[in-house]
């Protein structure tokens, strides 16, 4: 089954390049992120990084969650900005 998401056309997640993982990471969280919930848009970016073996151990994914936890990440602005920064 193909699966559409932005113009992006998947299969698995394992077919996916590091890259195009990264990208599909973005727009399902970002797609929560500019509705307003932040929190469900953090969540799904962390989900979604930890089902790729080349995204899962990102470090800044740690960075992202003392800041979150520690509320630096708590507007849409800031997790937009965020979540696009990385690569």
């Amino acid at each position: 089954m193909t699966t559409t998401i932005d113009n992006l056309e998947i299969e698995t997640i394992e077919t996916l390049s590091k890259g195009e993982h990264l990208a599909y990471c973005k727009i399902r969280a970002l797609a929560h992120v500019d509705s307003g919930d932040v929190r469900t848009g953090w969540k799904s970016f962390l989900s979604d990084m930890n089902k790729h073996p080349e995204t899962a151990t990102h470090v800044v994914l740690e960075l992202g969650i003392l800041l979150y936890t520690r509320g630096h990440l708590d507007n849409p602005g800031d997790m937009r900005s965020f979540i696009k920064a990385f690569n």
